[in-house]
């Protein structure tokens, strides 16, 4: 069974620690119930895991778009 947003962000994050201090693979479950491995490779995707409950959690909206608007002419 799936567990809250904190109780699966709280996983994530202590997955990511292991791995960031000598674990080879953790293993996460997901939103939708499944099992994840993450290995040094997929550190980064992770840590986006994370930043994602993270930002469920905060209720803000995700970041689709950024404009830049100069006035040098790019």
């Amino acid at each position: 069974m799936m567990g809250s947003l904190a109780e699966r962000l709280a996983s994530a994050e202590a997955a990511y620690d292991r791995l960031m201090t000598g674990a080879a693979v953790v293993e996460v479950q997901d939103q939708n119930g499944e099992r994840v491995r993450y290995n040094a490779a997929s550190a980064r995707q992770l840590a986006t895991y994370c930043a994602e409950l993270r930002r469920q959690i905060g209720g803000r909206p995700a970041v689709k778009t950024i404009r830049f608007h100069t006035s040098k002419g790019f």
